[in-house]
């Protein structure tokens, strides 16, 4: 792990769950994989927090465990997971988009308890959905219990491994560390339930899709057909494609047409158009990988975040060079390689101008120079001085980058809220007043005296502070949406390198 990848680790522990939590799992990551014991003397942490600190971690999925060879038990931190923190809402708000008001809530309580039995779940969120409902004899739990097996059918949660309960001659290693079983194929099936008497589980359709009745009404504009052709056919596939694939499975035209919304009135002829302009064009997103059918389509998706990473990428440069830099830049990422001459020429900059923007880039290592010797003794006169742009190196160097803002801007959320404590204490103490006193009847005019309690100044503070917080937030879910796009990028093309190797 890098220093960067280690302190946003320990940001987000520490925010998250506690002082001793970061302590253990950022002393893990540093560490690698250790025994209990030796987590506490390293730590010096008592043994108990330290195995409640190693029960938080493993519950949430950032620890796992194994028995090493000479018998005592291993416990190792996924740094890749813990970093997933940073996107807890994206998911909640993915949720609430295509399950509503239930799924965000169902993924918001799991999200913050780790695992949770599915009778759980639904009881909770139940219960919360009638507290909030004006007639709240009308909620059932078949409703969450319903929404909840869509989540599971379209993967937005999985069941959790189970408990190995078979005993070997050796059993000496099960009896330190349980096994944990995970069945592809119990992955994503629910029990029958039936809680409280509260009704029966509707039957659901078998792709597990939001009826169409939920669903928020397409515009009908003919610059959004194309993208909702893509969206069809990733939601056609988001539940048979790897997470690790490179293209999704084929879909037939015929197959596309049937689940296109209707709300498009999208003709078969027209539909075929589509995909065959999309088939065609340069950036191929589409590929057309067979004629059965209507045709068999696929949407490349590593050349998709390929492309969504260069224009990142492309973006950096552009906010942090200006826009000329820019554009040598991205004349250089489609040129490959390029003498300085060829550089100003292509570029229409001056020669004085674009010596000092690619020596700028060059230092900050946004692009190389490559070196081509005509003869063996590497002459400078007679050598060829290529620029070029390596895009993997790059994206990983921002993606360094995107992780030391986000400690920024956690040590600085934190900072205000440290500086303004008296206050928020006196306006949660304020608020709590004034709640209890409107339930038990109290007059407006004693409300308004309590709400004066807190000064002109103060207020204005504490409007100030709330607006620099949520401007803190919009920046960490901005710059994790960066980390996103590199992070697969990079994934994407380790994957590509290893397959060949593979074969």
């Amino acid at each position: 792990m890098t220093h960067f990848e280690t302190q946003i680790c320990s940001c987000l522990l520490q925010a998250h769950y506690g002082e001793i939590v970061a302590k253990v799992g950022t002393h893990l990551i540093c560490t690698g994989c250790q025994p209990l014991r030796l987590i506490a003397n390293d730590t010096e942490t008592p043994i108990d927090q330290v195995k409640k600190a190693l029960c938080v971690l493993i519950h949430h999925n950032f620890a796992s465990y194994h028995v090493h060879k000479r018998g005592f038990v291993e416990y190792e931190v996924h740094c890749a997971h813990i970093i997933r923190i940073l996107r807890y809402p994206r998911y909640i708000y993915s949720a609430k988009t295509l399950y509503g008001d239930t799924g965000e809530l169902i993924v918001e309580e799991l999200l913050q308890n780790g695992k949770m039995t599915m009778s759980t779940v639904v009881k909770k969120v139940a219960d919360r959905l009638r507290e909030t409902m004006e007639d709240n004899k009308t909620r059932e739990h078949s409703e969450t219990s319903n929404t909840f097996v869509r989540l599971v059918q379209t993967h937005f949660l999985q069941k959790c491994g189970l408990v190995s309960e078979s005993v070997t001659a050796e059993g000496s290693q099960l009896s330190r560390a349980p096994t944990l079983i995970t069945d592809e194929k119990e992955m994503y099936t629910v029990p029958n339930l039936s809680v409280g008497a509260q009704g029966k589980r509707r039957r659901m359709s078998e792709d597990g899709t939001e009826p169409k009745s939920k669903r928020s009404k397409p515009e009908h504009s003919d610059q959004e057909t194309s993208s909702e052709i893509v969206r069809t056919m990733l939601r056609m596939s988001e539940v048979t494609t790897s997470s690790s694939s490179s293209h999704t499975q084929p879909l037939s035209s015929n197959e596309i047409f049937r689940a296109f919304p209707p709300g498009y009135n999208l003709s078969k002829p027209v539909l075929d158009q589509y995909l065959t302009l999309l088939s065609d064009d340069p950036m191929e997103f589409v590929g057309k990988s067979g004629d059965s059918g209507g045709g068999m389509f696929v949407i490349n998706l590593h050349r998709a975040l390929a492309s969504l990473a260069r224009a990142t990428v492309e973006s950096v440069v552009q906010e942090r060079f200006g826009s000329r830099s820019a554009r040598i830049f991205r004349l250089l990422l489609r040129k490959r390689h390029l003498e300085q001459k060829q550089v100003e020429d292509f570029a229409m900059i001056p020669a004085k101008e674009a010596k000092e923007m690619m020596y700028r880039m060059l230092s900050e290592n946004y692009i190389s120079l490559q070196e081509i010797p005509k003869t063996p003794d590497h002459a400078p006169s007679r050598t060829f001085y290529l620029y070029t742009v390596n895009l993997l190196p790059t994206a990983r160097m921002i993606l360094q980058r995107c992780y030391k803002t986000v400690v920024n801007l956690i040590n600085r959320r934190e900072y205000e809220t440290r500086e303004n404590k008296r206050l928020l204490e006196k306006s949660q103490r304020i608020e709590a007043i004034m709640a209890s006193m409107q339930a038990t009847g109290a007059e407006e005019q004693q409300l308004q005296e309590i709400e004066e309690m807190i000064t002109a100044p103060e207020q204005q503070q504490l409007e100030t502070l709330k607006h620099n917080v949520n401007m803190l937030d919009s920046s960490e879910n901005q710059v994790d949406e960066t980390i996103f796009i590199l992070e697969s990028y990079i994934n994407t093309t380790r994957i590509e390198k290893e397959v060949p190797s593979k074969r």
